[in-house]
């Protein structure tokens, strides 16, 4: 259930998802953990349980509900240190610094990031570029150059060992990676550089995650749009949306009403017009 819920998450967005896992949590989850069973059924029940919180957690994060998706994430660590799960006690951790990140608490995200790492002391190849990616990311936000090169070269390093692509959600693939390259590189201000990763993170993602494209192709045109390529900016930001009217997620909104600010000192060029006047269209779905 909670892997079903995750694709609805990716392709339509944490505000419509959301609702259906808290529903599944109350309805079902919380009477299994009260229900009697062996230590082993028990252990098991906790670990599922714990994914579940960490997906719900991720999801409101998503929809801007920031302290709401900080006591997800709180109670799925408790019940992962419960049950014994490293993974999910790990991947939690991450994502409370992909959280952290997100709101520019650079400082907090290191320290989260370097848990989740420490935590982990016998990940895999594809579990370590999944935790020193983030390693990179939030360390290249606070100014750290020559410890983000390294966490990132680690993750280039870990995802050519890693055998195959991991399907299960929070899994990390080479347009993940790509993805990071490209925030580190604009967090120590190569702007270039990080629309050349963000390009290529965008040519080698699934087509299933809608969201995420939403996201990555609107800060690709914004950046774009700051080194002066307006009419490649407008090309994105109409690809932007083909999916926007069909994701509900806060953070997608965020995108949309950057691009909007960003588009209206530039209305003389037609080309940002006819994008400006297209996107007027799409204002409720921000609301």
């Amino acid at each position: 259930m909670t892997e079903h819920i995750s694709d609805l998450d990716d392709q339509f967005g944490g505000r419509m998802a959301r609702p259906l896992a808290a529903a599944f949590l109350v309805n079902t989850i919380a009477p299994y953990l009260k229900a009697s069973a062996s230590d082993e059924v028990r252990t098991d029940m906790l670990s599922a349980a714990s994914d579940h919180l960490y997906l719900t957690g991720y999801m409101a994060m998503d929809e801007r509900s920031d302290g709401l998706a900080q006591r997800y994430y709180v109670k799925a660590l408790e019940l992962a240190g419960a049950a014994h799960d490293h993974l999910t006690y790990c991947t939690t951790l991450r994502g409370m610094s992909v959280h952290a990140v997100d709101l520019g608490h650079g400082p907090q995200a290191v320290r989260l990031a370097d848990s989740a790492a420490a935590a982990s002391p016998k990940a895999g190849p594809r579990m370590r570029a999944f935790l020193a990616g983030q390693q990179a990311h939030a360390a290249a936000q606070t100014g750290d150059r020559s410890g983000a090169l390294l966490w990132i070269k680690e993750a280039e390093s870990a995802m050519e060992k890693a055998e195959s692509r991991a399907k299960a959600f929070g899994s990390y693939d080479p347009s993940s990676l790509a993805y990071h390259v490209g925030q580190v590189r604009y967090e120590l201000g190569d702007i270039a550089g990080s629309i050349e990763s963000l390009t290529e993170a965008d040519r080698l993602r699934e087509p299933l995650y809608r969201r995420t494209r939403v996201r990555y192709n609107g800060m690709l045109a914004e950046r774009k749009l700051r080194v002066g390529r307006l009419e490649e900016a407008c090309q994105d930001w109409h690809t932007v949306l083909d999916d926007y009217p069909h994701v509900q997620s806060g953070r997608c909104d965020d995108r949309y009403n950057v691009m909007m600010a960003s588009l209206r000192p530039h209305l003389r060029n037609p080309y940002a017009r006819d994008l400006y006047e297209r996107g007027r269209t799409m204002a409720p779905a921000a609301a």
